[in-house]
């Protein structure tokens, strides 16, 4: 068994002594660290609510365009579509 004289064993509590404008200045770097989080996590959430309408809207134009020199478009039960469409849009938009 090894023996450990305790009288030269030095004992670091994991703190710094500091003053006042170095308090404050730690503290102002904490919080903005915190709202750049926040800001990250929105970002990102908006980010993937415009790729998901992105790619909602898109085939809705590809169609669209589909046969351009045709003058008419037939689009059958075309009331229930449009709001099944609208419902969607309103999903992504609220995050659902």
């Amino acid at each position: 068994m090894v023996m450990v004289d305790e009288r030269n064993i030095t004992y670091d509590f994991g703190f710094t002594i500091v003053d006042e404008s170095e308090l404050d200045a730690y503290q102002q770097a904490q919080e903005a660290k915190e709202k750049l989080e926040v800001a990250s996590g929105s970002s990102q959430e908006m980010e993937d609510k415009l790729h998901r309408l992105y790619n909602a809207i898109q085939p809705l134009l590809n169609n669209l365009k589909k046969s351009p020199e045709r003058d008419y478009i037939l689009w059958p039960d075309r009331l229930a579509k449009i709001e099944a469409f609208e419902d969607m849009l309103q999903a992504i938009y609220q995050g659902k």
